[in-house]
């Protein structure tokens, strides 16, 4: 894993050199950015080339080494992690108490640890309590890295004791280098999951699934026909995200997408009514979409795209995910 795979965030990584470079390296950092963005993978990019035994360059790993390898592989023994567990919606404090006490032991392969705590956002006043003081005061040698969607967020314990790196949502023409350099060539498939995924390689990825496009025709035929079947749309939706696995956050994930699929189809509905013009539309999803704006009108349509936006700021907050999905479809029905 190097640099060259952690596309649109040159930025960043020139600011983290330059403060290497004059000796002013931090020990706490907030990673603040929309999800998929690459916040996770330049966190690891980051604590690879740190550990690194044999650098290359300044802030560069050789990909060869024991060390790097290790991090690779997510078995360096100087690398910590913490996260919400799936059955929970808050990071519990006997997991930061824990992750606290790893990062205390000395380092055991040279004399840096990295820490990183993928959900930041989950924070609650006991478990930021509990990480108080290691944040305020790091180990030795230890680079914390807090991954977060949104400063708001944020408790002020956290923010005031961090430094603040925003990522922001790749371009179109990073986003298409990342696509294809995972297979994905169809330039046609590119565009609409560009469409799609804002600016958000993971989403952009886990949208390139023929599950999720059998899933959007279904929804677009049946959530936008005159006479809705709650029963099997729910049921529909239902198997569609537990086809993601045991783990919730693979369950949020799809519910989001078709959550962003939705307000897509209804901004789109909402343009046709006004007598915009509207591209990537095949025509008998174009009349169903006219067919449905017009029974409709805009106030309903504004309405919809708000419950829409405001299902997906549940699933974020791990509202239990087939409430939200219920009562999404329930507000389609006649």
């Amino acid at each position: 894993m190097s640099w060259e795979r952690v596309r649109g965030h040159g930025g960043v990584l020139s600011s983290f050199r330059a403060a290497l470079e004059r000796g002013r390296f931090g020990q706490a950092y907030l990673f603040v950015g929309p999800p998929g963005v690459g916040k996770h993978l330049f966190a690891r990019q980051l604590a690879k080339a740190l550990l690194c035994e044999k650098p290359p360059a300044l802030l560069e790993s050789c990909d060869r080494c024991p060390a790097c390898a290790q991090v690779e592989a997510g078995t360096h023994p100087d690398v910590f992690t913490a996260r919400t567990p799936d059955d929970k919606h808050e990071l519990p404090v006997e997991s930061i108490r824990e992750f606290c006490s790893s990062l205390a032991i000395k380092s055991r392969m040279g004399s840096r640890k990295i820490g990183i705590v993928e959900d930041a956002d989950d924070f609650n006043s006991e478990s930021a309590n509990a990480f108080l003081k290691t944040l305020e005061e790091p180990p030795p040698g230890c680079v914390l890295i807090l991954l977060a969607t949104s400063l708001d967020r944020q408790l002020s314990t956290i923010l005031s004791r961090s430094q603040i790196v925003r990522f922001q949502p790749l371009g179109a023409d990073d986003l298409r280098a990342v696509l294809r350099a995972n297979g994905v060539e169809d330039a046609a498939q590119i565009e609409r999951l560009l469409r799609l995924a804002g600016g958000s390689p993971g989403r952009a990825l886990a949208l390139n699934d023929e599950e999720f496009w059998k899933l959007r025709q279904t929804l677009l035929e049946g959530l936008f026909s005159a006479r809705p079947s709650f029963p099997s749309l729910v049921k529909t939706w239902e198997d569609y995200y537990k086809g993601a696995g045991s783990e919730s956050r693979g369950h949020r994930l799809r519910v989001s997408l078709v959550l962003g699929f939705l307000t897509e189809a209804l901004k789109r509905a909402l343009r046709l009514s006004q007598g915009a013009a509207v591209s990537g539309l095949d025509v008998n999803e174009e009349a169903r979409l006219r067919a449905f704006a017009e029974r409709l009108g805009p106030d309903r349509l504004l309405d919809l795209i708000d419950k829409c936006v405001e299902a997906d700021y549940h699933v974020e907050r791990r509202v239990q995910i087939i409430l939200i999905v219920e009562s999404v479809v329930e507000q389609f029905l006649p």
